[in-house]
């Protein structure tokens, strides 16, 4: 750990305190850590080989143009890239939906926008948090030894 000072504009550190209020940081330098990882790694985001694993949440109307069939569907043509999707209905004519999804950050970005620009779907975002993919060889309990394969989180792309 490095100790830096900085000069920071009142407003701005009042929403810093409101950020760390809201976040449980028990302090400003965790709560500033916190900011600078995620202002990174979004910025990293642009870097489309990257590995990742991307949480894509929207609302959506099942009643326009079959959304209801063909976003589940566009999830089972990604089967090797979706790793699980919740569907919420909110009222007779929406539904908030998460998928959490992993590859490539331009497939994964690619995945998520061509849906947000969809007639029917509102609120898209996409959170992406970097990964590598690790294949260890271990033995569990006395058994012979087997790779897994195991996606470690990242500080930054």
């Amino acid at each position: 750990m490095h100790r830096v000072t900085i000069t920071i504009e009142t407003a701005l550190l009042d929403e810093l305190d409101a950020y760390m209020a809201r976040s449980g940081a028990s302090n400003r330098s965790e709560a500033l850590r916190d900011l600078v990882r995620r202002g990174l790694a979004q910025q990293g985001a642009e870097v489309g080989e990257a590995q990742c694993v991307g949480v894509v949440s929207y609302t959506l109307d099942p009643s326009v143009r079959a959304l209801g069939r063909r976003v589940p569907q566009s999830r089972q043509d990604r089967h090797d890239h979706t790793i699980a999707a919740l569907s919420v209905p909110l009222d007779h004519d929406s539904a908030v939906e998460i998928a959490v999804m992993r590859g490539r950050v331009a497939q994964v970005s690619a995945y998520a926008e061509g849906l947000f620009l969809e007639r029917g779907i509102r609120h898209g975002k996409l959170s992406l948090i970097p990964v590598q993919h690790d294949v260890e060889t271990h033995t569990h309990e006395g058994g012979e030894p087997h790779e897994h394969s195991h996606l470690r989180v990242r500080d930054t792309f």
